[in-house]
């Protein structure tokens, strides 16, 4: 088994980052080098989650034969050898032999390291670029990171000056590594616990509130309204930029030197606008015949960057929305099936995608009633009590972590217990849980965050590249600090534990950080400590009450302006509804026709088709003769199309507006029925 469970889980983590990718990325429609750059970082971070306690046990197990083949003498110091009776060592099974997690940690961190500093900030530049050629992305990404790139080289030497002045350290490349790891991670750290708190307090109270089904409509119906007024935002913004660049079509012809250029922007638009402007692109004209004034190719390359924006975000806000609507559907079909007496789910409208056959078999609308209505609360309560139990024992540990005598750090009490019996699947086991738990909390408030519409992580394969991108930057830059905080919570690092043991494998590539003491001695151990004061603040939500007195509201139940967003949220959705009830009669209807005449409406037409061939060659011969006897077959049909359009649905005069497809009005342009409360600035920190 030596070196089976490092294989067993590269593949695992692989497919794991592949499939979270996939989820909020597209394969289809991004570009590869995104994609695979963005692959790259999540699946190092992962990995480096997984693979660290497979090093913590290999560790102390070095250690065990380490005790047991020499021992100090009291003397001087020297080593004699013990008897092999006195103690023995058990080769855990996920043993790695020596010489392999060193390069493998040296390789993994050092990439993770190159992408985030050099290579994912310059893909950043270059997928937001609307240059036309390799070479104008390249130049404007270039551009773009000057002042990014000069500002770590500037933290860099102000490092470097220091040691270089302390006249106690001599100035060497191990040295140079150490600072440049260590600023790394100071970084990441400073980042770290305030992400950290965010997480440890809002997991738990997510899980807790998920319990209750009015929570979550109320708050389902607050997102609805939100994202309706974004939704029209989004709309408004791609019709005047889609204006622009009608105008532009129109006075760039086919034969001027910016065409191409033109042709590629209107390739990024939508097809229903394409179709719209190549209708008036018919005539040809020499564009030096008229004294008109063209765009120029920078101002081109700025349309063609904000047409890229538009696009993605009107598609993102409409495939987010028929989303919410299900949601809201779902949640209020739990609601009205609470009360049920059958106690079998009924849902009000039909699944628009295909149910898996196994599924639907063992997941019958019996077994869905026990679970959503009887099971899925508990479930969900007795979950959030135990991420709460974790919480607090992750608050305390990090306030208590530096101290050594006595160990008053939980997960180094639970360690160092193990070590003792050499338990190493314990070991493992307490060491995953308690990085991975770190982890969740951290990463999942990544993919909560929201920064205005330039970061945001939406899933459903909505995700923009820049966002993308920015999340591998953010995991590669956290998970170094992250796993260095959990050595230090368990004391398997030399620095905290101040023992002179072997180091794990991670410790030896990330170097001694006593070069830099005040950082060492000071910062990595009492920057954690405000993780307290962080997770304070969110359980009162001081975030949340300072972003809705700014004006960004936020989903409180004691505010006024959230009732009101609340009330405007279920009208939406009572109207959407009421939309989608009226089309699936219609559809009831036509299929009921389709099923009762439309045999008879094909006979109809085939006797049409002949008589009208019939007719045709009679008329060469006889045209005086009346024609009665032919269109007489058609009288039947007649009769049942006008027994259909008295059944045809009526017309909603109190919805919005009859037409809801925006492409297809007469000005071309959305109009939203009424201005919507939460039309200010409501697009920060949506869920944070």
């Amino acid at each position: 088994m030596s070196g089976a469970a490092l294989g067993l889980e590269i593949v695992f983590v692989f497919f794991l980052a592949l499939f979270l990718l996939h989820r909020y990325g597209d394969f289809k429609k991004q570009h590869r080098l995104v994609i695979i750059a963005t692959l790259l970082a999540w699946y190092l971070c992962f990995l480096i989650v997984f693979i660290l306690p497979l090093d913590v046990s290999t560790t102390i197990y070095n250690r065990c034969k380490l005790a047991v083949n020499s021992s100090p003498a009291e003397s001087n110091g020297s080593y004699v050898t013990l008897a092999p009776s006195k103690q023995k060592c058990f080769k855990p099974w996920s043993y790695i032999p020596n010489g392999i997690m060193p390069i493998f940690w040296r390789v993994v961190y050092w990439t993770s390291q190159f992408l985030t500093w050099i290579l994912l900030p310059f893909m950043q530049s270059y997928a937001r670029s609307g240059g036309f050629s390799i070479t104008g992305k390249i130049k404007t990404a270039l551009i773009e990171n000057a002042i990014y790139y000069g500002t770590y080289l500037l933290i860099f030497g102000a490092f470097l000056i220091y040691v270089a002045v302390n006249p106690n350290f001599n100035l060497q490349w191990s040295q140079l590594q150490t600072i440049g790891i260590a600023a790394a991670n100071t970084w990441g750290l400073f980042l770290l616990v305030l992400l950290l708190g965010y997480g440890l307090v809002e997991i738990p109270r997510s899980h807790w509130n998920g319990a209750k089904r009015g929570y979550l409509l109320m708050k389902t119906y607050f997102k609805a309204a939100k994202l309706m007024t974004e939704k029209a935002d989004a709309e408004e913004n791609l019709e005047d930029i889609m204006e622009e660049v009608r105008k532009v079509s129109e006075s760039i012809k086919y034969n001027h030197p910016l065409r191409k250029c033109v042709d590629t922007i209107l390739k990024k638009c939508p097809t229903e606008y394409q179709e719209r402007m190549g209708r008036n692109m018919d005539d040809y004209e020499d564009f030096d015949e008229r004294q008109n004034s063209y765009p120029s190719e920078k101002s081109l390359v700025k349309l063609h960057k904000q047409v890229i924006y538009s696009v993605q975000r009107h598609r993102r806000t409409q495939v987010q929305w028929q989303i919410l609507l299900e949601q809201a559907f779902y949640l209020e079909d739990v609601a009205k099936n609470e009360s049920s007496a059958t106690r079998q789910f009924v849902h009000t409208f039909h699944s628009q995608e295909p149910e898996n056959k196994i599924i639907q078999y063992f997941y019958t609308p019996t077994v869905e009633w026990y679970w959503e209505c009887l099971l899925r609360p508990w479930f969900y309560r007795v979950l959030a009590v135990v991420l709460a139990t974790f919480s607090v024992i992750v608050v305390w540990s990090e306030c208590t972590f530096f101290s050594t005598k006595p160990v008053l750090s939980l997960f180094a009490v639970f360690i160092q217990l193990a070590e003792k019996t050499y338990n190493y699947i314990y070991i493992e086991m307490a060491c995953f849980l308690t990085i991975f738990f770190l982890s969740i909390c951290v990463y999942s408030t990544v993919f909560r965050i929201r920064v205005f519409n330039y970061y945001y992580l939406a899933s459903h394969h909505q995700t923009d590249a820049y966002s993308l991108l920015f999340s591998g930057m953010l995991f590669c830059r956290l998970t170094p600090p992250l796993c260095l905080n959990f050595l230090g919570l368990t004391h398997m690092d030399a620095t905290i534990s101040h023992k002179n043991t072997q180091p794990t494998a991670y410790t030896s590539i990330m170097g001694s950080m006593r070069v830099l003491s005040f950082i060492a001695d000071g910062f990595y151990i009492y920057y954690p400590m405000l993780v307290v004061i962080l997770c304070i603040a969110t359980y009162f939500s001081l975030g949340t009450r300072c972003l809705n007195l700014l004006g960004f509201q936020q989903f409180m139940g004691d505010s006024e302006m959230t009732s009101d967003l609340i009330d405007e949220g279920k009208e939406l959705i009572r109207r959407e509804k009421r939309k989608r009830q009226r089309q699936e009669e219609g559809e009831n209807r036509r299929r009921e026709w389709k099923e009762r005449y439309g045999n008879r409406d094909d006979s109809t037409r085939n006797r049409a088709v002949h008589t009208d061939q019939k007719e045709s060659s009679f008329s060469e011969t006889n045209t005086n003769r009346p024609l009665s006897k032919y269109t007489r077959s058609n009288g039947r049909n007649e009769r049942d199309r006008i027994e259909l359009l008295q059944d045809a649905e009526p017309l909603d005069f109190n919805a919005d507006s009859i037409n809801d497809d925006p492409f297809e009005s007469d000005s071309g342009r959305y109009q939203p029925g009424g201005r919507y409360l939460s039309m200010s600035r409501s697009k920060i920190f949506d869920d944070v």
